[in-house]
């Protein structure tokens, strides 16, 4: 690809996030967007703002003929594995929202096209941009806490009526695939990327407020150990009423403390280390504001700049499709244990 040449985009679904990335691919001197894709009308997905073609599927943007180069996926959980399938086959490279699948088996077919294609999946995990998740990797990859001895993952999260839709795809085990996949997913994203893979998995899971609104549980208690050394534990839930509650972790290391939090583990809340002096931080973006309920920092615009260095050679994707697949089969395996499957 040519320096001053522009990185043509497309966005499949136009949705709440499906319009983020299109509102910050148009922002982007080096980036175009070309068109936009859902099964329902412009109008519907109130996506008039954006002057570009207007297609119900991949398949018919492709008969077009419309040139382009990046595919970002911003469709239902479950669509996620096939449509980027689709768009690598057609040699594009892919930009998919979190998750990248709903089972570890659809991510792995989704790595093996790309290298049979020569092309990039970048996964969506935007909370890595945030600053407390850039300094709190700083410190446990440059040993400052030590040695890992506990990390403890809390997610209370408030998802009621007015999220879970009648008719809708979330709250559907197809679509949706599951709390972990949808809500938290993010969070999981940062352990692992700090801490690597788990096993001995063990948990208790329950569903206090969703039995007529979603096929799955609304809270859980996991704990596990790192592979690496060191124990952890997830508490998660949507049955907070009426407002998020946090999204915070604590880990405990040999030289020292720390704890991130806040409602969307934005803040820096403690900083127990003996010896070191906390930096002064940048300020994390709001949150996504979807209305009557909140989701993760509002960090897109480094995605669609990191997509566009990337491919400019400039650097590296900031969460590569491996990390996506880990994501998601670590999702799974916590689910094999809700589902009494044992032995992991």
């Amino acid at each position: 690809m040519q320096k001053d040449e522009k990185i043509k985009f497309v966005v499949v679904g136009a949705g709440h996030i499906g319009k983020r990335h299109a509102e910050m691919i148009s922002r982007e001197d080096e980036a175009e967007l070309v068109a936009m894709i859902d099964i329902r009308t412009k109008e519907e997905c109130q996506a008039e703002r954006f002057d570009v073609p207007f297609f119900k599927s991949i398949e018919e943007l492709i008969i077009s003929g419309i040139e382009f180069d990046v595919a970002n996926i911003c469709t239902p959980n479950g669509l996620h594995a096939s449509q980027s399938l689709i768009a690598l086959q057609e040699k594009k490279h892919v930009v998919c929202e979190k998750p990248m699948g709903l089972s570890k088996d659809n991510c792995e077919k989704v790595i093996f096209k790309s290298l049979q294609m020569s092309k990039n999946v970048f996964c969506v995990m935007q909370n890595r941009y945030s600053p407390p998740s850039e300094w709190i990797k700083s410190i446990v990859e440059d040993k400052i806490l030590g040695e890992t001895f506990m990390v403890q993952l809390n997610c209370y999260w408030n998802r009621d009526t007015r999220y879970y839709k009648k008719g809708g795809w979330k709250g559907t085990s197809d679509l949706d695939g599951g709390t972990l996949f949808t809500q938290f997913s993010h969070f999981i994203d940062i352990m692992y990327w700090l801490f690597g893979d788990i096993d001995n998995i063990q948990g208790k899971f329950a569903d206090f407020t969703h039995e007529n609104s979603t096929d799955f549980e609304d809270s859980g208690f996991v704990s596990f150990d790192f592979v690496e050394g060191g124990m952890g534990s997830l508490n998660y839930s949507t049955a907070v009423a009426d407002k998020n509650l946090e999204s915070s972790m604590t880990i405990i290391g040999s030289k020292g403390s720390v704890k991130i939090g806040g409602q969307y583990m934005n803040e820096v809340e403690v900083c127990n280390v003996d010896g070191y002096e906390m930096p002064v931080l940048r300020a994390s973006n709001p949150a996504n504001d979807y209305g009557p309920y909140k989701g993760s920092a509002a960090n897109h615009n480094y995605v669609i700049k990191n997509v566009i260095d990337t491919l400019k050679g400039r650097t590296t994707a900031t969460t590569n499709a491996l990390e996506g697949l880990k994501v998601v089969e670590i999702i799974e395996r916590i689910y094999k244990v809700r589902n009494g499957q044992l032995g992991l």
